[in-house]
């Protein structure tokens, strides 16, 4: 098993100044991982309720769940489902949600997981560890459907070109064999910034764990979850991930025209549910110093209103 690389939170400082959270509340650590922000949360004296799918990051938690003697509940669930398992346990509303998007790094520094080419391992990516694995989709699927994939979630434009590749190639059980593939396809020369490998495994990353349905639908359960003057604080990666949480703001908040073309009529009239609080939030030049990998992150905060949450229909 390769050694991971030190977790360090992302914007941490920033989160729990949009949070604020203080004794006697309850905050949803979204995406748990390594632990970073539910316990930064903790150290404030409130309690945290925490999710990740991943049961290797569930069990990994479970020293701290011991040693905070009853402040931490630590729930092994998609945050698409953050509402319904809190109202569970009657831990519903509560005052605050985080949400650290994407793949972690322990996932990315483990080979054996198979989200990275930096290292060889099983072409798996899944980060629940069940269902459907990278392997198992790119052997099977349709070469148009590949190409779907690795043009909407990588915004890979020669996405035909790799999918002709990946087909041709099959099968694939490696992520150095995918990694090969790709670059044969693109064309890759050493001293290239970026790896052409990069927007296909990010692509089917996304895909095989249903990464923007699970945020979006992770925005509206926050949303259900969250009391009047809760806080929703939400880090992203890339640009498909940011403009799925902006657009959700600008729609909650009201700041979407009415009668946009773009809105069903009833999306239109609905109350707002959130105000946005300041601009959204880049990394410092001392935290990149000190976390190459919170280059692309931003975060956005908002503060949940006393308007009922939009019903399913106005989504």
């Amino acid at each position: 098993m390769s050694t991971p690389t030190p977790h360090v939170p992302v914007l941490l400082d920033e989160v729990i100044d949009a949070l604020h959270p203080v004794p006697g509340e309850r905050h949803v650590d979204a995406t748990f991982g390594a632990g970073g922000y539910t316990r930064a949360i903790l150290a404030t004296g409130a309690a945290v309720a925490a999710f990740d799918r991943d049961p290797d990051a569930i069990a990994g938690g479970q020293a701290l769940v011991a040693a905070e003697g009853g402040r931490l509940e630590l729930i092994e669930a998609p945050f698409s489902a953050l509402d319904s398992e809190l109202e569970a346990r009657g831990l519903t509303p509560v005052d605050g949600v985080v949400m650290d998007i994407g793949v972690s790094s322990m996932q990315l520094d483990q080979a054996e997981r198979g989200f990275s080419f930096q290292g060889d391992g099983p072409l798996d990516m899944r980060m629940s560890q069940a269902g459907e694995s990278a392997a198992d989709f790119l052997n099977t699927a349709e070469e148009s459907a590949i190409a779907d994939v690795l043009y909407l979630y990588g915004e890979e434009p020669r996405s035909r070109r790799v999918a002709r590749a990946i087909v041709s190639a099959r099968p694939l059980r490696r992520t150095s064999e995918l990694a090969t593939v790709v670059r044969k396809a693109l064309g890759h020369k050493p001293h290239d910034k970026k790896d052409p490998a990069t927007r296909t495994f990010q692509a089917v990353r996304i895909h095989i764990n249903r990464e923007l349905g699970e945020l979006a639908d992770g925005l509206a359960a926050a949303e259900r979850a969250l009391k009047p003057g809760g806080r929703l604080a939400v880090v992203t990666f890339h640009s498909l991930e940011d403009r799925l949480v902006k657009h959700f703001l600008r729609e909650r908040s009201g700041a979407t025209p009415s009668g946009s073309r773009h809105l069903p009529p009833q999306a239109a009239k609905a109350e707002a549910t959130f105000e946005t609080i300041g601009r959204a939030v880049r990394p410092s030049d001392a935290e990149l110093a000190r976390n190459p990998r919170a280059r692309s992150a931003t975060l956005r905060v908002a503060r949940r209103t006393a308007s009922a949450a939009w019903v399913a229909g106005e989504l």
